[in-house]
């Protein structure tokens, strides 16, 4: 029994090798290199064609979407970093001087094909085909592996569909949440029996530097969008990718909020020192409150990474209950800091805009809130369609695809999800 177990689970994590992106795009990569070079064996008088595997290696790094959008600038750029190779290697072939000139002219002739952001891949491609590229008469066979290596590239990213990192930067979404979290509970706890004014300062620097882990998410993002769009594997993109955007905005807005609130606790901190933030039961009534703020933001981030409806209504279900039992504790607490001004009315405004903060998280992580910024969200992007591809917006009416359709296929009957 313990054997199967252990077959079991070992075919498991096979199983989830295979669907890893960096796997897949791992073997996507050396199966166009290698089918690149069996070709070129075929076609090109070199014994060793490796410009169409270093080509179609270049080419196949990018998503489907990309291919289509962009994806030609690139191949374009890379094209036109050989052929400058080639013209070098014919000329002078490989030295000091030559791959200093080599270098500028690249780049000079980057800027005039219009590669726009591809122009320092003009100058790879060239030292790289250069270091691969001799002086003699085959020379210019690199231009017909070239192509060969771009038309596999190009036929992978097209055929073979590409990873898709959604599930990447959901990981990403819940470990923000969760260092959030984490970061909240501490806050609650310190608050609960005196911070000291150096332990605030601490808990702001650490607020702030949650701002950078929101690029890293947002980074993580932009490459799960990017996999998503025009990916046959994927359906209703336009939805997941409105979904997580969003949800990451409401956390970086949290996040936001929350650094306001710890330079709030360290101003109070300075100002009371060397008396405690706040009485005992109003302390601990701060701390519940944190900790269930807390606990409702990774439900948050899991609702917002959940794509299957039946966990998604799981997921928004026990928010919706976590947000109203930290609603209850935010009126006690109100009503605490409230005595508490009366009986010492110095800094009241300090005390004040922590509940203000407060406030503004549990507004942002509000099931309904959360709905409208969708709905706002669908129709903006909506909008930018019908206005970038009206034909395109046009065949899709006709074929009934609307964004009501959209909207009913996620679940949006007047839940968040």
């Amino acid at each position: 029994m313990r054997e199967v177990r252990e077959w079991t689970a070992h075919a498991e994590r096979i199983v989830r090798k295979r669907r890893d992106p960096v796997v897949v795009q791992t073997l996507r990569s050396a199966t166009a290199a290698t089918i690149a070079y069996v070709i070129a064996l075929r076609l090109s008088p070199e014994p060793a064609p490796l410009t169409a595997p270093l080509t179609a290696l270049l080419v196949v790094q990018v998503t489907l979407y990309a291919t289509i959008t962009n994806g030609f600038r690139r191949v374009n750029a890379v094209v036109t970093g050989v052929l400058v190779a080639i013209a070098f290697s014919l000329l002078v072939g490989l030295t000091w001087w030559s791959l200093a000139l080599l270098l500028v002219a690249s780049l000079a002739v980057g800027r005039l094909v219009r590669v726009e952001e591809y122009v320092p891949e003009v100058a790879i491609s060239a030292m790289l085909v250069l270091g691969v590229t001799s002086v003699g008469d085959y020379a210019w066979a690199r231009v017909v592996e070239t192509l060969i290596g771009a038309s596999v590239g190009l036929a992978c990213n097209l055929l073979l569909a590409p990873p898709v990192w959604v599930e990447e930067a959901g990981e990403s979404i819940e470990g923000l949440a969760r260092r959030l979290r984490q970061l909240m509970l501490r806050m609650g706890e310190e608050a609960a029996g005196g911070t000291p004014v150096d332990r605030a300062e601490s808990q702001l620097h650490e607020a702030r530097r949650l701002d950078h882990d929101i690029v890293e998410v947002d980074a993580a993002l932009r490459q799960a969008e990017d996999s998503l769009r025009l990916n046959p594997r994927v359906q209703d993109s336009v939805l997941h990718r409105v979904v997580m955007r969003t949800g990451l905005d409401t956390l970086e807005i949290c996040t936001v909020v929350l650094r306001v609130l710890a330079r709030s606790l360290t101003d109070l901190a300075k100002e009371r020192e060397p008396e405690p933030q706040f009485e005992a039961e109003t302390g601990a009534a701060l701390a519940q409150l944190l900790s269930e703020i807390a606990d409702a933001v990774v439900s948050f981030a899991v609702l917002v990474t959940t794509h299957l409806s039946a966990s998604a209504e799981s997921a928004e279900e026990r928010l919706a209950a976590e947000l109203r039992t930290a609603a209850g504790t935010r009126d006690k607490l109100a009503l605490l800091l409230r005595e508490e001004a009366e009986r010492d009315p110095r800094h009241w405004q300090l005390p004040g805009a922590i509940l203000t903060e407060v406030n503004r998280i549990l507004d942002e992580l509000d099931t309904e809130h959360r709905t409208r910024r969708l709905f706002e969200e669908l129709d903006r992007v909506s909008r930018e369609q019908r206005a970038r591809m009206p034909r395109l917006t046009r065949l899709r009416e006709r074929l009934g695809v609307t964004e009501q359709m959209w909207r009913n296929r996620a679940g949006f009957d007047g839940r968040s999800r």
